[in-house]
């Protein structure tokens, strides 16, 4: 049994164009520690002091600002799972969904993200270049989305 693990949360942000969904991916800047190279969700590390209710909001959007400079509104944790990083350590990752308010994106961090591009599903569904894990947590995130509109 491990007794600790490393906390990563990763926002699956959308945005409504023409009525349909487009979700928000970056392109892992070729220096990260984890996955360089690949298409993901933007997020990071959970930072929090201790007493804080709102850990994983905090993070979302503290991530978004740093990574992409975007605000987003309502953050909902939709699903969670546990993988091992490329130094061996076990993670937990929160996926949570958040709609996209403000900021025209870009790689506001480019050690950190080397590109950002808005993905319709169906082109996340189709693309090669997106891993499993990331149509993975879309789909989680869609189907939230899905449910509550």
């Amino acid at each position: 049994m491990v007794d600790s693990y490393v906390v990563n949360v990763d926002a699956a942000v959308y945005r409504l164009s023409d009525g349909d969904p487009e979700y928000l991916l970056i392109e892992r800047g070729a220096d990260e520690d984890h996955a360089p190279g690949t298409l993901g969700l933007p997020g990071g590390t959970l930072e929090s002091e201790p007493g804080d209710a709102d850990a994983i909001e905090h993070t979302v959007r503290r991530e978004l600002r740093e990574e992409v400079a975007v605000e987003v509104g309502e953050v909902v944790a939709v699903t969670s799972g546990v993988f091992e990083l490329d130094t061996g350590e076990p993670c937990l990752n929160v996926v949570c969904l958040a709609e996209h308010e403000t900021g025209d994106p870009y790689p506001a961090a480019p050690d950190e993200v080397a590109a950002v591009d808005w993905y319709t599903v169906h082109r996340i569904e189709r693309d090669d270049e997106v891993p499993g894990f990331t149509r993975g947590h879309v789909e989680a995130a869609e189907a939230e989305r899905s449910r509550t509109d």
